[in-house]
């Protein structure tokens, strides 16, 4: 991610780029500056108007973009990856980007949107700064501060950003325990069904369905920050990691760490060690 985040953050003012295959793994950030806009999104079709806020997690699922002749936007891309490993876990994030997926729309008064449109031009500015030797931490920062204040207005306009229907039960008590700590010692799909007394299928079709990624994504990127807190912290060893989050075994344990984290646990360490 060091090496390649810049080419990611993508400053622009055409609509029409939204859902460019380049920006598929990443997260748009749009305002509406003047004029109006359609498009479909997860299959439902969306309007945009002036000072209103799009954010956009899943860009593939956009189609259908129409336009006025005056309209004028500006947006920020960045990596979904990237921009999750900025927030905690137990954050307004999860069900925030839940009810966002459902209905992408912000509505902010005057004042907002220009604090918003200042986020974006504090990003813009630094974008090509990557001579900075802190340039992931530094723009990340600047994201960061942008994605807080998207949470500040959604929530003002959002009291429950979940239904109370039984899609929203559910997936409110799957985050709970992803949020609690659960994928620690438990990242099989059916101790999570079990627990909420569903099949695993309803369970996995329906937090797709909510939030647009697989149940093993959240899972997964729930165990990565806890594998990556306690890596981190030197008084434990790896065998000790591995046996503490219930690994059947310190290979298996490095073979995860690996595919999910894209360094085996002494990589990990050692490339701490060198910063």
């Amino acid at each position: 991610m060091k090496t390649s985040i810049h080419e990611y953050i993508v400053y622009s003012t055409d609509i029409n780029r939204i859902n460019s295959p380049a920006f598929y793994d990443c997260v748009v950030h749009l305002i509406c500056i003047e004029g109006n806009a359609s498009f479909t999104y997860n299959k439902q079709v969306f309007h945009i108007s002036q000072g209103q806020i799009a954010v956009l997690s899943q860009p593939r699922l956009i189609q259908s973009i129409e336009a006025t002749e005056d309209f004028r936007c500006e947006f920020i891309t960045a990596p979904g990856k990237f921009l999750q490993n900025l927030l905690p876990a137990n954050n307004y994030s999860i069900q925030g980007g839940i009810s966002l997926f459902s209905n992408p729309i912000i509505n902010v008064d005057k004042g907002n949107a220009e604090r918003f449109r200042t986020d974006l031009h504090n990003i813009r500015r630094r974008i090509n700064d990557t001579e900075h030797r802190f340039y992931v931490e530094m723009i990340g920062s600047l994201l960061q501060t942008m994605v807080y204040d998207l949470f500040d207005f959604h929530t003002r306009v959002n009291d429950n950003v979940l239904t109370t229907d039984r899609v929203g039960y559910i997936t409110s008590q799957f985050f709970s325990m992803i949020e609690a700590g659960t994928p620690k010692t438990e990242r099989e799909v059916t101790f999570y069904a079990n627990k909420l007394n569903v099949t695993s299928k309803y369970l996995s079709d329906t937090i797709r369905r909510v939030t647009g990624h697989s149940i093993s994504y959240h899972i997964n990127h729930a165990t990565s920050l806890i594998i990556i807190a306690y890596l981190e912290d030197s008084r434990l060893s790896i065998t000790q990691i591995a046996d503490e989050m219930h690994f059947t075994s310190v290979s298996y344990f490095s073979r995860y760490c690996r595919k999910h984290i894209g360094m085996s646990p002494a990589q990990f360490r050692l490339a701490g060690a060198k910063v």
